[in-house]
């Protein structure tokens, strides 16, 4: 990734207190080529996510046809994934999204916009909304929505 992303990420990421942190788990991409057998990238990405999601956790999974959350929602949510006591793993596809096993596997689908973001700049929005919707939670000034 560009040092700009991981710059932005771990700006909000670590604003984050010990009781809402967030770690970041990258699985590389499949190599895709004007030739790649996209299918078959998908199901090795798909076996790669899969492994790596926790056990017992809350999965959520980033689709573009998943629920639209204001940042009032997701402070909602995210109060409601704490006092859960479970882990969440917040999944975000390949280019070409996520498979329908792992989206059959996440309790949640959220989509960030019906816009497409790339996915450099996807890591950075979700650590920054988590860390402002955490804000909300804490009264803290840093959200100042009217």
């Amino acid at each position: 990734m560009p040092s700009w992303v991981t710059q932005g990420y771990n700006e909000y990421a670590t604003r984050l207190p010990a009781k809402c942190s967030l770690q970041l788990k990258e699985i590389p991409a499949e190599k895709r080529t004007k030739n790649s057998n996209i299918p078959a990238i998908k199901i090795k990405e798909s076996a790669k996510l899969q492994s790596a999601i926790p056990n017992n956790c809350r999965v959520v999974a980033l689709d573009v046809k998943g629920a639209q959350w204001s940042t009032e929602k997701l402070a909602t949510r995210l109060q409601d994934w704490m006092m859960s006591g479970q882990d969440v793993a917040l999944l975000i596809g390949g280019p070409e999204g996520l498979t329908p096993d792992i989206l059959a596997l996440a309790n949640e689908k959220w989509s960030l916009s019906s816009l497409t973001f790339p996915h450099p700049l996807v890591r950075v929005i979700l650590a920054e909304q988590l860390y402002r919707a955490f804000t909300i939670t804490e009264n803290h000034p840093y959200h100042r929505a009217g």
